[in-house]
Formats: structure tokens, C-alpha cells, sequence
């Protein structure tokens, strides 16, 4: 009951149909005004679907600099796992994802083979990028405008326990609701380690990758938005050819290199699918997502516009639903890992 009503009364665990219904009514005014209900399409011409549904991250992944991102290394499930040299540990991932599904770290050997033995999809094996912090920056450019901008940060408070020599894993998890509520997920990857006592002071972090599905607290950091910080991400999203609308999430160093261009690396980048993620901080209401979400698709809208003026066709009807029966017969797939 506890952790019942901890959902009910925190917006943030709604479930994504019910939070998105006010903004099922602006979607279709926006596909009336293009005459598609695939509008998104346009808005990043070379990322498959302008990224809203069944892209590949390894094909969003070749349109970056190297410099940009870890080692990645694109796995086809249907094909005998081989075994180059690998360091451990490293992340593996859907290579068309859905809100951080089947995303897990990897030891050891066996753990790569069980998962591969486990899928029935595509995935991704990415080196771990050896920076501690992680935001989540959202990117918007008109393709009339020389100059992008950027529209909102998240930063993420990982899922990290801290010991007091006397209480197990599981009892120190079960002491935070946000913590508890991934508990049966954390019992199936710890095993007999969550009955493990954590020394006091020692500290562990349960999920190594900045998911809000997975336990990750977001917070707003959109006071953090600087000109130098923009320069910097609006030069490096320059070089991403036809990337217009998104949000990319960024592992770095300290907040002064980041700013400088230095020492971070991009773990993932979203089109059109991507949400401002800074609404999900607690201490924001639900009012304030919704005027968030409009405020996103309406730039999605304007951008979908202005290429479709200079040729970058929409999406027709059938083309759409085919693309979207295929996403969903991928996520009943992903999510069953």
C-alpha cells in the first residue's frame, strides 16, 4: 500500500498514456495542419522515422564524430556469438531501444552469453565511459536558422546505496520508495548478493546508467543553460549531419570541462521520440510537464515544416502504421528480457 500510493500521489510514475492525454489533442492538431499523422518524420532527415519509432542507435551512432561516444560494437542476435577482446565491464543494449529496456551491465563472459542466448533482437555492446556524472541536454535547431539552442538539462541522481555495516542490500533498498520499487528487478540481477551487508560509508551503485524507468532521480538543471555550454553542444550537434530535434545524454568530468567542450562523452542520442526529461524532477508538477511537452512538439512541428518545405517528405498513412505494428512487436520483445 505504501508504495501505492507513493505512485499515486508522484505524477512521475504515471503511466505514459495518462500523462500524454492532453497532448493527444495538440498531436492531432499538428497532423491536421500537416496532413500526416507522421509529421515527426521530417524533422531529422537521416535518422530513420526522424527517430520516433524502430531507428537503429548503431546507424544514429555511425552519423557522430568517433570522438563523441564509447566503442560500440553492433551484435546480431540470430548469428553465433564471437568473442573478440573485450573489457569488462561494459553495457549492452537494444539497438532500437525503448526507454532504457534490456539495458544491463555485463561482467563476465557467461553474462554476455546468457544474454545473447536470451534475446531475440539486435543489440548494442558499448564500453563503460569512465566519467561520473550524467545530463540529459535536449537540442533544438531550425533548419533557416544558422544557430541552435538548447531547451532544457536533466541531471541524474543514480540509484546509489551507502552502508552502515549493519543492514543487508535489500534492507538498505527497501528504506527509499524510489529504490524499493525496483526491487524485484534488483533481486533477479543480485541474486544471493542482496543479502550482502555494505561495510558503513561504502557506497554502491545498484544501476549504472542514468534510466528514470530503472530508479534514476531527474533533476531540472535547466538554470544551468549558459551561452558558452550552448556554443559548445550547438558546434558538436553541427557535425551530426540532419540532426535537428533531440535529446542526447552526456556522461562528463566536472561541469566547467563539460561547458569547455572536454572530457564527456555522448552515451546515447534521441530524435524525434525524445521527451524534456528535466519535467520528470519531483518537485514539478504535472501542469509544468504538459507545458513542457507542448512547448517540445510545437518546435518538432515548426521543424517538420520547415524541411518538408525543402523536400524531406512525411510519412504517408500506411508507411506509418507498417512502422508502427513493427514497433510494437519489437517491444513486446524487448521488454520480455
Amino acid at each position: 500500500m505504501r508504495l501505492f500510493l507513493h505512485k499515486l500521489t508522484n505524477w512521475e510514475y504515471w503511466p505514459f498514456q495518462v500523462v500524454y492525454i492532453p497532448i493527444y489533442f495538440l498531436w492531432a492538431y499538428y497532423a491536421l495542419k500537416s496532413r500526416s499523422l507522421f509529421f515527426f518524420n521530417a524533422v531529422n532527415p537521416t535518422i530513420k522515422n526522424g527517430g520516433f519509432f524502430n531507428e537503429s542507435k548503431k546507424d544514429i551512432y555511425d552519423l557522430i564524430p568517433q570522438e563523441f561516444y564509447p566503442k560500440t560494437r553492433l551484435v546480431l542476435h540470430q548469428e553465433q556469438l564471437e568473442l573478440p577482446e573485450l573489457t569488462f565491464p561494459f553495457i549492452v543494449k537494444p539497438d532500437v531501444g525503448l526507454r532504457g529496456s534490456a539495458v544491463k551491465k555485463i561482467n563476465t563472459i557467461e553474462e554476455l552469453q546468457t544474454y545473447h542466448n536470451q534475446v531475440n533482437f539486435d543489440y548494442l555492446i558499448q564500453d563503460l565511459i569512465p566519467y561520473p556524472n550524467e545530463v540529459g541536454i535536449f537540442y533544438v535547431r531550425f533548419p533557416n536558422e544558422q544557430k541552435g539552442r538548447i531547451t532544457g538539462i536533466v541531471a541524474k541522481e543514480f540509484m546509489i546505496l551507502t552502508g552502515d555495516g549493519k543492514s543487508t542490500l535489500e534492507q538498505l533498498i527497501k528504506q527509499d520508495p524510489r529504490y524499493e520499487l525496483q526491487l524485484e528487478v534488483l533481486q533477479k540481477e543480485l541474486n544471493e548478493k542482496i543479502n550482502t551487508i555494505l561495510p558503513e560509508g561504502e557506497q554502491l551503485n545498484l544501476v549504472p546508467y542514468g534510466n528514470h524507468c530503472r530508479g534514476t532521480k531527474f533533476i531540472d538543471a535547466s538554470h544551468k543553460i549558459t551561452p558558452k555550454l550552448t556554443e559548445t553542444i550547438d558546434a558538436m550537434c553541427q557535425q551530426i549531419d540532419g540532426f535537428y530535434y533531440g535529446r542526447m545524454d552526456l556522461m562528463y568530468h566536472s561541469w566547467e570541462e563539460l561547458e569547455n567542450g572536454q572530457h564527456f562523452a555522448i552515451v546515447e542520442l534521441n530524435g524525434s521520440a525524445s521527451e524534456p526529461t528535466h519535467i520528470y524532477d519531483p518537485s514539478h508538477s504535472i501542469f509544468f510537464a504538459w507545458k513542457e511537452i507542448a512547448r517540445h512538439i510545437t518546435y518538432m512541428f515548426q521543424i517538420s515544416q520547415q524541411n518538408h518545405a525543402k523536400g524531406v517528405p512525411y510519412l504517408n498513412h500506411k508507411e506509418g502504421m507498417q512502422e508502427y505494428r513493427k514497433h510494437q512487436e519489437h517491444f513486446n520483445l524487448i521488454t520480455q528480457v
